[in-house]
């Protein structure tokens, strides 16, 4: 057999074995003290084709882990003996591959950021939950891990094939060519496996924005929209690549920090909370940044959430910077944040017309905005828009290998689908599913068909 016979072999038993692994269902672990949240879980992810384990408690669940191979466990974090932090902790030390989720409520502030410290969670969900919000949290969950997965494969496979080469001879040149041709494919798979990773982190960061939206009516759609704006401001102002990005994901996740506040303080325009919902409001800030700093991914977004609400003149806070001080992303934040809020009356008594909102904001250029990001803003708003490169059709209209030109949204303000996602027979279905069951119908926008010479 030659060498290169062995390394096709060798190719070949690899892919079968990944592909024989993919065909095994999911399993995820549900660890609850509670016998009926149990049941629920169970209930909910059976019919999405995973293989579901329980354990009442952290004990039993390190027992079943000891036994069973599992892709997911979603902890309680008021549990008996071993809290989820602790328990969560064990299973990022011993099964690090496993992917970690906790459930707790609203109130649990500090028991989310031990259990973001300790056992490194992916994402936490709040109870009582949305049962479409956290099936697509499991799935998205699952999708990244096999995608990490599969990076790890190409990576070993590529390192396998770099040994083999170097084994060759030097005066074989067809088998140089080879094997140069080889390196390229793997390259090619694992800069695609990246790309696809960088877009599901995307969406979960999208869908994460959509759940702290929930808490109250007149947030429904505005971290999108001001991350819209964001983004806008940022490439107008001249940031690229990952600079432009951490300013839109900053734009999503901009209310994190909120989760702790109090109804009460939701539901009020700033102009009418009192003195101590204030000072409540002003730490949203520190909260937010708290929450991600353990993320290296998001330690710039980090950085922009805590600076969200200074202001240009040095009148703002968590630490009164002044004009430049302030990091750019944070500027861009502050003046779309406040565009926004002031038409959804966030801001003040009553919601605000679009021309009312700019007038407000003109003048307070310099002081509570910088010149230069206002300037931007002019200049977009003074854009005429260009013809649409996409059009609104009706679910009924929709065909298999369509693509999304907008995120798809739902009529109370939840993202279903991303934008740029492909439409398939299976989803189109669905969709059609959920508007007879929901009752209206869905704006969806697809990329408009190419006309040919």
């Amino acid at each position: 057999m030659t060498e290169q016979d062995s390394m096709s072999m060798s190719m070949s038993m690899s892919t079968s074995s990944s592909a024989s692994t993919a065909a095994a269902p999911p399993t995820i672990l549900c660890v609850d003290d509670e016998p009926n949240i149990l049941s629920s879980l169970r209930r909910l992810f059976r019919p999405h084709g995973y293989r579901v384990l329980t354990a009442d408690g952290g004990a039993a669940g390190l027992a079943l882990l000891e036994a069973e191979t599992v892709d997911l466990v979603i902890s309680d974090m008021r549990m008996p003996h071993m809290d989820g932090a602790q328990f969560l902790s064990q299973v990022r030390q011993r099964w690090p591959d496993t992917v970690r989720l906790l459930l707790t409520g609203y109130a649990d502030i500090q028991s989310i950021l031990d259990a973001i410290n300790q056992g490194e969670i992916y994402r936490y969900v709040t109870k009582p939950w949305d049962e479409n919000d956290i099936v697509l949290v499991v799935r998205h969950a699952l999708e990244r891990r096999a995608l990490e997965q599969e990076k790890r494969r190409l990576e070993a496979l590529t390192a396998s094939q770099n040994v083999a080469l170097q084994a060759l001879n030097a005066s074989l040149e067809a088998k140089v060519a080879t094997r140069t041709q080889q390196l390229k494919l793997s390259h090619d798979e694992v800069q695609a496996a990246n790309e696809r990773l960088k877009a599901t982190f995307v969406t979960t960061i999208k869908v994460f924005s959509n759940l702290i939206e929930m808490r109250g009516g007149k947030l429904a759609g505005h971290a999108r929209r001001v991350a819209e704006l964001s983004r806008k401001l940022a490439q107008a102002l001249g940031l690229e690549g990952q600079e432009a990005r951490d300013v839109f994901i900053a734009a999503l996740l901009k209310d994190i920090g909120k989760l702790s506040l109090s109804d009460d303080v939701l539901e009020l325009p700033a102009s009418a909370w009192t003195g101590e919902q204030l000072a409540a409001f002003r730490k949203h800030p520190l909260r937010a940044e708290q929450l991600l700093m353990a993320l290296d991914e998001l330690r710039a977004v980090s950085v922009i959430l805590r600076s969200q609400l200074e202001r240009f003149d040095g009148g703002g806070f968590p630490d009164g910077l002044v004009g430049l001080a302030i990091p750019l992303g944070a500027r861009i934040l502050a003046l779309a944040s406040d565009y926004d809020g002031l038409q959804i009356g966030a801001m003040v008594q009553r919601s605000l017309r679009a021309d009312e909102a700019r007038t407000l904001i003109y003048d307070s250029v310099g002081k509570r905005y910088d010149p230069a990001v206002v300037a931007a803003f002019r200049s977009i708003m003074d854009e005429t828009e260009p013809p649409a490169r996409d059009l609104t059709v009706l679910s009924g209209q929709l065909e298999p290998g369509m693509a999304l030109s907008r995120d798809l949204i739902s009529r109370d303000g939840l993202m279903l689908l991303a934008a740029e996602h492909v439409l398939t027979a299976r989803v189109i279905a669905q969709l059609l599913d959920f508007e007879g069951k929901n009752g209206g119908r869905l704006s969806i926008r697809v990329y408009a068909p190419v006309k040919e010479a």
